[in-house]
């Protein structure tokens, strides 16, 4: 099991029937392949979409997820402009977003849209998604492809929004985040917590209800 897998099958988790969810570009997108048996969520697109499902046969000319990948849907599903659908999302219709992250600090602050020096089109609904849901998830890789740390005493990165983070889950562990301070919750079976300090810039605290990450 690799690590996107590995991170996407433990969101999976979070989810109970009758949310409305939103996925970020990447990594959030594999989250619905591993919804565990009898949880049915409604998968919200902020293109103008609620009630995307997998894609089955050929692609519809203009079904896209926000990351422009083909998608289907599902029965009952709606499609409309994007200012009904920035409604929802601002108004706290979505009940969770789960999106990628380049850093999160002890705040709960989230950078997940440029790197200096490279070309971006832009923050996108990502602004929106984080203020606007009721719970928000960072799903990421623990370190970048240089080791260095995503979870940090303070952004370095230009920000997507500060202090809405709730919960971040990596191939290492899950956070949670209280009073400006990160919270283990769960930790890999192959990872100990000396290690994970080393791999974390962050200060974080255990809670006293530690238990194995679910696999």
């Amino acid at each position: 099991m690799n690590a996107k897998e590995r991170i996407a099958r433990r969101i999976g988790r979070e989810f109970r029937s009758g949310h409305v969810v939103n996925l970020g570009i990447g990594l959030p997108t594999l989250v619905p392949r591993y919804l565990p048996e009898g949880i049915d969520i409604t998968l919200q697109s902020e293109n103008g979409f609620l009630g995307l499902g997998p894609l089955v046969g050929e692609p519809r000319p203009g079904v896209v997820n926000a990351g422009g990948q083909p998608c289907g849907l599902i029965s009952g599903a709606a499609f409309f402009d994007s200012a009904m659908s920035f409604a929802l999302i601002r108004g706290g219709h979505v009940d969770i977003t789960v999106l990628g992250g380049l850093q999160v600090d002890e705040e709960g602050s989230l950078a997940n849209w440029m790197v200096p020096g490279k070309m971006v089109p832009g923050m996108g609904g990502a602004m929106d998604l984080v203020t606007g849901a009721r719970k928000v998830i960072v799903a990421m890789e623990h370190c970048t492809r240089d080791g260095e740390p995503r979870l940090v005493e303070r952004c370095s990165l230009p920000l997507t929004a500060r202090a809405r983070v709730s919960m971040v889950v990596t191939e290492l562990a899950v956070f949670t985040i209280s009073h400006g301070e990160f919270v283990l919750q769960e930790l890999a079976p192959d990872v100990a917590v000396d290690e994970l300090r080393r791999k974390t810039q962050a200060r974080f605290l255990v809670s006293p209800d530690l238990r194995a990450m679910p696999l």
